[in-house]
């Protein structure tokens, strides 16, 4: 439990950047849907989309690859760290460069009409700066440095929320009273809408990598793409995996708009389809801030525990109590959307999609489980597996949009992201028995998960109209399933 512990503590201090900056950020959502229609904030869900696929480029897997390698017996990791981070630097700027000219026809597969291509170009910029900061980031996770790097993290999230606030609603309020309106006007343009959310972002991404002076100031360059071959090697697999599980995270955002049919939702655009589905998705963060988090602490901390004699059943542990922990946020969320969208999607329009949540959430608890049972590829140097795995969800993911979309809109993309990650699971827990084999308690996690899929079926199937009843009715759901949860495992662990 020690082990366990210490994995948790570490999960804790990278948790401060990445729940309380993630909190933080979602706190912009209300912002969002209050000030911007739908079809406007579907501009801001499929650029961001893009973002997601081409961070994968623009990375190429090399955070992963620099963890593999600094562990390796006589590594020298400042040698690794500098021929790594030259190796981005170059790429970072070719990509960067390419990207601000190919502007007009990102925009274009969005349906975003002329004019906006500064969107394309700050997108560009922002990918650019991020990269650079991959590296040093993944140096201060090795370290073991959580407090520096959450630090840096959260420093860059606070300035990236605070512009929002001050461009989309303080401006706009100050040109309303009439106060200090030249001023105002020197440095706030009305028309530029959505674009700052874009703007505010790349503000922050530039502070970020200011911030990590002290790893920069560090950095030599070295580039010899002999030496670097055996990382890319290694890296490639990665890279593809990386871009499957984008197809699988974010393709849905992006066919929405091009396999909707016209007049699907009546009266509505793709964009506005687009938007309410990205503000719903967002209801999904709690599951993904736990499993952010999570992962910061878990790549460098499996690599480190691989070594042990008694690291198949440490790993078996932890699959354990994430997944029991991630299904009582299944059940609590799922149960409590509409209260949750409520707070958080302040125009109705956004809330007509909050059926989409629980299976949005119940589709990303399978994603952390597939993180966890990926250790074994990794750490058996077989990363093609993990490319094999995601190209059959990618696969399955466009299929199923393709033949679910037209039939059930954005419905249809949520129960295609589920069913792709259910399989990727489930591949990667059989294939890792034949090559890592790992005692996982496969059958009893499969039966807590059966039982909070229930429960959250019940919970919206049976309506209840008055507001307490209701909210008596779901808390009591709620407890049933932690009651089950003490009764069972608690023994279980006492013994431990």
């Amino acid at each position: 439990m020690s082990v366990l512990k210490k994995l948790a503590g570490q999960t804790a201090v990278y948790g401060v950047s990445s729940i309380v900056g993630r909190v933080l950020t979602y706190l912009l959502v209300p912002v969002y849907t209050a000030y911007f229609a739908a079809a406007e904030y579907g501009i801001v869900t499929g650029l961001y989309a893009y973002v997601s696929f081409l961070n994968v480029v623009f990375t190429y897997g090399m955070e992963t690859t620099f963890f593999r390698f600094a562990n390796r017996p006589g590594a020298d990791r400042r040698e690794l760290y500098d021929r790594v981070l030259s190796l981005l630097l170059v790429s970072t700027v070719v990509l960067t460069v390419l990207l601000a000219l190919l502007a007009r026809p990102l925009l274009s597969l969005l349906e975003i009409p002329p004019g906006h291509e500064q969107y394309a170009i700050w997108i560009a910029l922002i990918l650019g700066l991020d990269t650079l900061t991959a590296i040093p980031f993944a140096r201060l996770r090795l370290e073991n440095k959580a407090r520096r790097f959450a630090g840096i993290k959260l420093a860059g999230i606070v300035l990236n929320v605070g512009l929002n606030l001050f461009f989309i609603v303080f401006c706009p309020c100050l040109l309303k009273a009439g106060i200090a309106r030249p001023l105002v006007e020197a440095i706030y343009n009305p028309g530029l809408g959505v674009g700052y959310v874009f703007l505010a972002n790349l503000f922050a991404s530039a502070a970020t990598l200011l911030l990590l002076g002290r790893e920069l100031l560090d950095f030599r360059f070295r580039f010899n793409l002999g030496w670097l071959r055996p990382l890319l090697a290694y890296a490639f697999p990665l890279m593809l995996m990386g871009l499957a599980g984008m197809v699988n995270e974010t393709l849905d955002r992006i066919l929405l708009p091009k396999w909707l049919p016209e007049g699907f939702y009546p009266g509505k655009s793709s964009l506005t389809a687009v938007g309410i589905y990205g503000a719903c998705y967002k209801l999904s963060i709690f599951m993904s801030l736990v499993i952010q988090a999570f992962r910061y602490a878990a790549e460098p901390f499996f690599f480190a525990q691989s070594t042990e004699k008694n690291s198949p059943a440490t790993f078996a542990m932890i699959l354990k109590w994430f997944t029991i922990c991630c299904a009582i946020i299944f059940v609590g969320i799922s149960l409590n959307a509409e209260d949750f969208g409520a707070v958080f999607l302040r125009r109705p329009e956004y809330r007509e999609g909050l059926a989409v949540v629980p299976v949005l959430l119940l589709a990303n608890l399978f994603l952390g489980v597939y993180y966890n049972l990926s250790v074994w590829f990794k750490l058996t140097d077989k990363t093609y597996y993990g490319t094999y795995i995601g190209a059959g969800g990618a696969v399955l993911t466009i299929v199923l949009n393709f033949v679910l979309i037209p039939v059930l809109g954005y419905m249809g993309s949520a129960l295609a992201t589920l069913a792709c990650y259910f399989l990727m699971a489930v591949l990667c827990w059989r294939l890792g028995e034949r090559h890592f084999p790992v005692p996982y308690p496969m059958a009893r996690l499969g039966l807590w998960l059966l039982l909070a899929a229930v429960l959250v079926a019940v919970g919206w199937q049976v309506k209840v109209s008055d507001w307490w009843l209701r909210h008596a009715w779901h808390m009591g759901l709620t407890v049933l399933f932690l009651v089950a949860l003490y009764v069972v495992e608690r023994p279980q662990r006492a013994v431990r």
